[in-house]
């Protein structure tokens, strides 16, 4: 989810006293052309079962008990994302459409996770974007998919379908994916009166909601409080009313975020409606 030109100087100006017959001073010498350095053979993309091969050792039992209790299906090897980052920055791969989509169907949760951050968000097909949300969970629903598909071009088409689903991971990747739309797009491209509309949605249903749909929504309100300012008031009054947001974090030490607390940190901090450059951590 950043050279500066040589400035010529000008001439001197001739001295007075030069007469007309002075004898004309001679051209400079042309500079001497730097020859172009030789053009570097690019780095050749690894294959998914390369990557997977240098992955399948960096994994932690620790965190992968941490991540089943999110409700991270099997099978996953429990590689720390800070991992994920060397090895895509040793691969010296930004995005790869096939790639990501190759690691995606491995099935593995570490992988599928790698591929969201490998992904070229705007090639993604709708129907890329239909198979891997059938196929998430956990984070993957609530975070990875969202990534990609507020980045390509099927998103808000998406999303709204998604938050109509009856499978609750699909649900949350459709509340998900309008959360991140929020916080990367400028105001004056979002269907504000659509989005307010869904706010009072959250607020009458939040409660009826499965555990990580209730998350998610919550996060939904925040989303629109922090980075759509023509909807923070809204999102304030939304949060009043739904009130507490109780949700079964699996024993962890996670913690359901209190939306207005939230979006008053972010006004103290002076940064409500600004936009982030990306959604993908």
């Amino acid at each position: 989810m950043p050279s500066p030109r040589a400035k010529l100087k000008p001439g001197k100006p001739a001295r007075s006293g030069a007469t007309a017959n002075a004898k004309p001073a001679a051209p400079p010498k042309a500079a001497a052309r730097a020859k172009p350095a030789p053009a570097k053979a690019g780095k050749p993309v690894p294959s998914a079962g390369a990557i997977l091969a240098q992955m399948k050792p960096l994994g932690r039992e620790s965190y992968r008990k941490v991540m089943l209790n999110h409700g991270v299906e099997q099978p996953i090897w429990g590689v720390s994302i800070a991992d994920m980052k060397k090895i895509q920055k040793r691969a010296g791969v930004k995005a790869d459409y096939q790639l990501a989509l190759d690691l995606f169907e491995s099935g593995v949760y570490d992988a599928m996770y790698f591929a969201g951050l490998l992904a070229d968000d705007p090639r993604m097909t709708r129907k890329d974007l239909q198979r891997w949300v059938a196929q998430a969970s956990g984070a993957l629903s609530e975070y990875t998919v969202p990534w990609v598909a507020a980045g390509s071009p099927h998103g808000r088409e998406l999303a709204l379908e998604w938050i109509e689903s009856k499978r609750p991971d699909t649900v949350c990747a459709g509340w998900s994916t309008l959360s991140n739309l929020a916080s990367v797009t400028p105001d004056g491209e979002l269907d504000l009166a659509g989005l307010k509309a869904l706010l009072q949605r959250v607020q009458k249903t939040i409660h009826a909601q499965p555990n990580r749909v209730r998350y998610v929504m919550n996060n939904f309100v925040i989303a629109m409080g922090c980075f759509c300012k023509p909807l923070t008031a809204a999102a304030e009054a939304a949060a009043r009313a739904i009130g507490e947001v109780r949700v079964d974090m699996g024993g962890t030490a996670c913690k359901v975020p209190d939306a207005l607390e939230y979006i008053d940190k972010v006004r103290q901090r002076g940064t409500l409606g600004r936009k982030r450059d990306s959604c993908k951590c």
